[in-house]
């Protein structure tokens, strides 16, 4: 909607401000608490209606989040937002563990090679994840926000468009259109708006009618995702750790099991897209168990003597990774800002493939991004360069990262499919140097692990591990090694061959 009376000339203050926030899932609400640190006066506006709940329990099976449709998917906070929970937000941090939150340290995740070995250091302290239901880790952090004195949460809100300046160069959003069921709709002005609604927003096209349009990247994930809950029954506890890994990647599937909170658990199966007869299989609540029970890593956790089905089998489907920017570069480099008082967060900017666990994380990222960009510059174009920048320095490297694994797993998946071998001398390489080099040698060294995870846990660029001398010359020895003196080294069985499994769950075999 285009907006009649004119944005404020003067810049706007680089201290406090009304901001209106759409959306109150992790992104809306992470914006909420970064932001209500440095006095601004929040307003959360969310479709839904609020939880009907006093439990983690009751918000798993009761809490009906028509806006979060991955919001009973596996979830976990990566070391990165660890460390800015427990840094920054030790009270929350409390709660989320009193809620029954699981921290998983560096040291439960060890392979069985370096667990007789390992030392502990401090800064494992620094590799710790969060992880429980998706609906408890919401479910708490918004009871935090709502207690917050300037943040209000608003419920039953649809919010239809957005008031834009379109006088101003470059336009200036001033605020939304909303309604509810009692109050018909209307302008709310804010100085600031945030879109945190997800990989489904609305904002876009509603920008589109001013003649604002983002520049947008996307990529195929090449998988789809499915996700079944369990509880341990009464008086069982979760498997010990064996040698198999809980989480890993058979080519044809990749599997992982998410310990959760309060006796739950989740297990996620990930399959490429040109697996089709394996993605009709997992739809089938036995099918998708029997192939658990097939998968030696988390078989014993869904054994029928130990944990019993929560949920059914939700899929996941359509998945791509997008970048979005409202910046776009001129002439001779320079960037412009494609419109001003407005800023994506979350899904509605980058969005990332689910596999790497990256989402919750990277909203938190971004969120304290915005925050720290306000306080730095009071200048509204200003501010929309800062911010992007801000993206790029710290969540680029994994999205590109990402996008370059995903584009080699959809290769050999296609691969799998069609019997094809890597015939180039450089994939063979490739192939060796990972499988006969990285692999052994950091499943063969805990220095090396943890160097390795400091990336996955965006604590560090993610290949910045393997450009360092001394570790580059660890991995060339392990390369050059004898297989025969470093057999114990390689990974284990994860699991049966692509066409075994095709025959155990009767699925129907996918043709190149």
């Amino acid at each position: 909607m285009t907006q009649t009376t004119p944005a404020p000339t003067h810049e706007l203050s680089s201290t406090q401000h009304s901001i209106i926030v759409l959306g109150s899932g992790i992104a809306g609400l992470a914006s909420a608490l970064a932001l209500s640190r440095d006095g601004h006066t929040i307003t959360v506006l969310d479709r839904d209606a609020p939880p009907p709940a006093t439990s983690a329990d009751e918000a798993f099976t009761q809490w009906n989040r028509k806006g979060v449709g991955h919001v009973r998917h596996s979830h976990a906070f990566l070391a990165v937002l660890y460390q800015l929970l427990r840094d920054s937000y030790p009270d929350l941090l409390q709660r989320l563990l009193d809620a029954g939150c699981r921290e998983l340290t560096f040291e439960d995740g060890l392979p069985a090679t370096l667990r007789n070995t390992y030392q502990p250091s401090p800064e494992d302290q620094d590799l710790t994840i969060l992880t429980s239901r998706r609906t408890t880790l919401e479910f708490v952090i918004r009871g935090y926000v709502a207690d917050l004195p300037n943040v209000t949460l608003e419920t039953g809100v649809r919010v239809r468009d957005l008031v834009v300046d379109t006088k101003t160069r470059p336009p200036a959003v001033t605020g939304v259109m909303a309604e509810t069921d009692t109050s018909p709709l209307s302008a709310r002005h804010a100085d600031i708006v945030i879109d945190a609604t997800g990989r489904t927003s609305q904002v876009p096209s509603w920008l589109a009618k001013e003649g604002i349009v983002p520049t947008e990247e996307t990529e195929p994930c090449g998988i789809l995702y499915f996700t079944r809950h369990y509880r341990l029954k009464p008086g069982c506890e979760e498997p010990s750790r064996g040698i198999v890994p809980g989480a890993g990647d058979l080519g044809y599937l990749k599997y992982g099991v998410f310990p959760a909170d309060n006796g739950c658990f989740s297990i996620t199966l990930a399959v490429p897209e040109i697996e089709t007869g394996l993605r009709m299989a997992m739809v089938d609540p036995a099918k998708f168990d029997a192939a658990c029970m097939s998968l030696p890593g988390i078989a014993d956790w869904v054994s029928p003597d130990r944990s019993d089905p929560a949920s059914k089998v939700l899929g996941m489907g359509k998945l791509a990774s997008r970048w979005r920017s409202f910046i776009a570069t001129e002439n001779e480099g320079k960037q412009c800002a494609l419109v001003t008082n407005f800023f994506a967060i979350g899904d509605a900017a980058i969005r990332t493939n689910p596999l790497y666990g990256r989402g919750c994380s990277c909203a938190f990222v971004e969120a304290h991004a915005l925050a720290e960009t306000l306080q730095a510059n009071g200048d509204p174009q200003q501010r929309a360069i800062i911010y992007a920048d801000r993206l790029e320095q710290a969540i680029r490297p994994y999205y590109d990262s990402m996008v370059k694994q995903d584009k080699s797993a959809m290769l050999q998946a296609e691969r799998g499919v069609s019997g094809a071998k890597t015939a180039s001398l450089k994939g063979r390489l490739m192939a060796s140097f990972a499988e006969d080099a990285i692999t052994p040698a950091v499943r063969g060294s805990t220095p090396l692990l943890r160097e390795a995870m400091k990336g996955f846990h965006m604590l560090e660029p993610p290949m910045d591990w393997l450009q360092r001398p001394a570790n580059i010359l660890r991995i060339l020895w392990m390369w050059v090694r004898p297989k025969a003196t470093k057999k114990h080294l390689y990974p284990p069985k994860l699991g049966p061959e692509r066409d075994e499994m095709h025959l155990r769950l009767d699925a129907k075999p996918a043709t190149a």
